[in-house]
This record gives structure tokens, sequence and C-alpha cells, in this order.
């Protein structure tokens, strides 16, 4: 619960630089970017204190960072920009939850509580109500569609590497190895940047046709390319998302169900909320502040039926 909690935390500080660096060069190469960043810090690390790409979970951790890194994020990153770093979190965090939950049954036989399945429920009605959208925030009707098709792809991918994730751990205990939540990180994200490197140079492309109309990649003409402000929020995401706020997901991972721990990480855009009143200017609201009390009693609550 702790490492989930910290997972939180770290991903809402990663949410508002990635929604920064996608305004300002545009949410495939942001995505790309702090993945190759967050690559290259994961990878030192585990190849001078891990296993680097060893192990029994290589496989699962590899697809898990093809679905999760890949088509999760690569859909986070279309919606960032689209519909806002809170309503996008709405999204993902609210509907990856209840995928994992199905999926984990279905295909590792793991069976929650009904007391830690309302709990979930509670979690995710706070956080629903917190994030609804206001009328103080205005979004193109067409913007809006397109960013609400990337955050349900984009919560289901995430569930789905999640759930890939507790397979490789179950692989790793079953053949009686051990690996740190770092590594486990840099095995997944691994198959998250060919998916990230592959969506770049097809947004590049689509870009060139000027006649072809694709529903890629907003943002990108808020700044001129070489302002280096960019790469600040770049850096910033990389550092607090893929490399530490996954680390410690993983961590959490090994040892939770996954719609447990998502249940948890679907905290994320109430620790937003005061970040993106000052980075983004929108206001809290008073559903937002009773959904958060909603939410966060509900958390205590799962964390007390466990």
């Amino acid at each position: 619960m702790i490492a989930a909690l910290g997972a939180c935390f770290l991903f809402a500080a990663s949410i508002i630089c990635g929604h920064r660096a996608s305004r300002i060069i545009g949410g495939a190469s942001a995505n790309f970017w702090r993945l190759i960043i967050a690559t290259f810090l994961l990878g030192c690390w585990s190849f001078t204190c891990g296993i680097g790409l060893g192990g029994a979970g290589l496989t699962f951790f590899f697809i898990s960072g093809l679905l999760g890194f890949g088509v999760g994020d690569v859909a986070l990153y279309q919606a960032l920009p689209r519909l806002g770093s809170r309503l996008a979190m709405l999204f993902t965090q609210c509907l990856a939850a209840p995928f994992a939950v199905f999926i984990e049954r279905f295909w590792l036989g793991t069976q929650l509580s009904w007391l830690q399945i309302l709990c979930i429920v509670v979690i995710l009605a706070g956080v629903a109500l917190a994030l609804a959208p206001h009328e103080s925030v205005k979004r193109d009707p067409r913007e809006w569609r397109i960013g609400s098709i990337y955050g349900v792809l984009s919560g289901l991918g995430g569930a789905l590497g999640a759930v890939f994730s507790r397979r490789a751990f179950m692989a790793i205990d079953d053949a009686g190895q051990t690996i740190d939540g770092a590594n486990a990180a840099f095995q997944r994200i691994i198959g998250g940047v060919i998916i990230a490197a592959l969506f770049l140079a097809f947004v590049r492309w689509q870009k060139s046709q000027p006649n072809l109309k694709i529903m890629t990649d907003a943002g990108g003409s808020a700044a001129h390319p070489d302002s280096p402000h960019p790469w600040w929020w770049v850096t910033g995401n990389a550092l607090a998302g893929p490399t530490l706020g996954v680390s410690c997901m993983q961590l959490a991972l090994h040892t939770t169900p996954t719609g447990i721990v998502l249940a948890i990480i679907a905290l994320t855009p109430l620790a937003v909320i005061p970040l993106a009143r000052i980075f983004e200017g929108e206001r809290p609201t008073i559903h937002s502040l009773i959904g958060s009390v909603v939410a966060v009693a509900g958390a205590v609550g799962l964390t007390l039926a466990k």
C-alpha cells in the first residue's frame, strides 16, 4: 500500500509535466523522449545493481511494457493535450482499476472480497465526482470525443500492462528468483520505447501528408522548437513517472492484486488538483472537495479490508 501511494504522488507530478510537454512539442514526442530518458536511468540501475535483462519474468515484463508504456501511455499522451491533465487522468485511472479486476480474475484467478470491491467502487466514484467536467473548462466537442477514445484506450492498456506485470512476478517467484521494482520497470520500458518510437514515426509521416487527417498528436505549437523549457518538463516527467513512479508501482504489484494497486493509484487525479490549479489555472470546485473526501475514505477502507 505504501508503494502504491508513493506511485500515486509521483504520477501526479509526472502528469503535470507531461501535460505541459505534450502541449509544447506534441504528445508523441513528449512520450517518446521521456521514455528514452527513463530507459537510460533505469538501465544504469539495472545493469549495475540488478539483473539487467535476465530472470524468468522478462517475457511477461516486455509484453507488459508493450501494453502499458506502449498502448496505454501513447493513448494517454494523445488524450492529455485534448482533455487536460485532470480529465485525462479521470479516464485512465478510473477505467484501469475495473478493467484490471476483471482481467486478473479470469486470467490469474485472483478473487477480491466483496468489501474490497465495494471500497474500490467508492474510490472510483469519489475520483469521478472530484474530476467531473465543470463550466469553467470549455473544450472543443471534436477534441473531447477524440480525447475520450484515447482515454479509454489508455485505461485498457494500463490495466493489461499491470496484470502482465503481476504474471511476471508470479513467474519469478515460481523460479525462486528476485527482482526489485526499478529492474522490473526497466524490463517493462523496453517494450514501451518500441511502441512509442513507431507511433512517433507514424505521426511525423502523417504530418508530411497534407491531405491525410488522422486522430493523432494535438499540441506542438505553444513554443518554439529551440525553447529550453520543454526539456525541463520532459525530464521532470521522466523522473517522476516511468523512473520512480513505475518502480514503486512494480514493487506494489509484487505483493498486491492489480485491482487494489490501481484503485490506490486512481487517487492520483486528486493529487493533481492543487498542481493543476497552479500550472493550468483550473480552480477546484465544491464537488472536487467532496469527491476527494469520498475517495480517501474508500482508500482507508480498502487498506483496512486488506
